[in-house]
């Protein structure tokens, strides 16, 4: 009885196979964006956390004290 309630019913309900592919294109998408902010981060910063290793390297090495900007 449900297996014809399914075959009748068929045409009028949603192929759920035709979701499971938007949702990977969709986490693919999402995964891409937030690996494509972290590259931007990386390049707006880089200059800047270098130079901070960079001066506490050399006042280390200076054996200075160390301050915070």
């Amino acid at each position: 009885m449900i297996q014809y309630l399914r075959i009748l019913l068929a045409p009028y309900l949603p192929d759920r196979d035709d979701e499971r592919g938007a949702s990977a294109v969709e986490y693919g998408l999402l995964v891409a964006g937030v690996a494509a902010v972290i590259v931007v981060a990386v390049f707006l910063l880089g200059d800047y956390v270098g130079g901070a290793f960079d001066d506490t390297n050399t006042k280390l090495e200076q054996g200075g004290v160390v301050e915070r900007p």
